[in-house]
């Protein structure tokens, strides 16, 4: 099979079990879909691992707004990725800017320095950073394995033509995932027009924190022709 995989975004373990059931490949657990996903609850996760049997991700997130965390904010991190840790999960989740939006490149490698040998997903603070294709170059020299990115735009679609130059760059290097409203009704372009093969959904149509189960499977479906 080639290299291709399903990720879905889950705010509650609800939806985690319904994505796992129905053709996701792995599971990205936060919590706060308003807030476009925070750390989630550790109890929450010690309950839900025993009960799923694909890869489970985890947000580092710890509060909405900006990426750029004050010292106590980041201690924050470190001690919510240290606890996770204990936990059988598959990686981590995070990104940490400077004030004027480059890549923070000290925290970002004390954090996957702690986090190994887990890989480590660098989120959509990516998309708010001024040149991508040199933040590309730093997530890499990081040791990111990979990047969720809308290719800076507000959607993936809206960011078809930058995603493709990523995509080229990143070859062997990072792996590029695609997110920001990949749904089953476009994925196909997505696929098409970029050249990826690694999407990011929630999987949510009807406005709720809970994904569904029709449309987690047709993304498999439309990810599988």
């Amino acid at each position: 099979m080639r290299d291709q995989l399903l990720e879905i975004a889950c705010f509650n373990a609800q939806s985690a079990l319904i994505a796992a059931a129905n053709g996701a490949q792995r599971i990205e657990l936060c919590s706060n879909k308003e807030a476009d996903g925070l750390s989630p609850a550790f109890e929450t996760c010690a309950e839900l691992l025993p009960l799923l049997d694909i890869p489970v991700t985890i947000m580092i997130r710890p509060r909405a707004g900006n990426f750029c965390y004050t010292e106590a904010e980041f201690l924050q991190m470190q001690n919510t990725l240290q606890r996770f840790k204990l936990l059988p999960i598959n990686g981590f989740v995070f990104g940490i800017l400077n004030e004027d939006t480059s890549i923070n490149i000290a925290q970002n490698a004390q954090l996957i320095e702690m986090a190994q040998p887990l890989p480590c997903t660098f989120h959509k603070a990516f998309d708010v950073c001024d040149n991508l294709e040199t933040s590309l170059e730093t997530l890499i020299q990081l040791g990111f394995k990979n990047v969720l990115t809308s290719g800076g735009a507000a959607s993936a679609l809206e960011g078809v033509p930058q995603l493709k130059q990523l995509n080229e760059h990143a070859q062997g290097k990072i792996n590029i995932l695609v997110g920001g409203s990949v749904r089953s009704n476009n994925l196909e372009n997505l696929k098409e027009l970029t050249g990826v093969n690694h999407f990011h959904s929630s999987a949510i149509n009807n406005g709720s924190e809970i994904c569904d189960a029709v449309e987690v499977q047709n993304l498999r479906k439309v990810l599988d022709n």
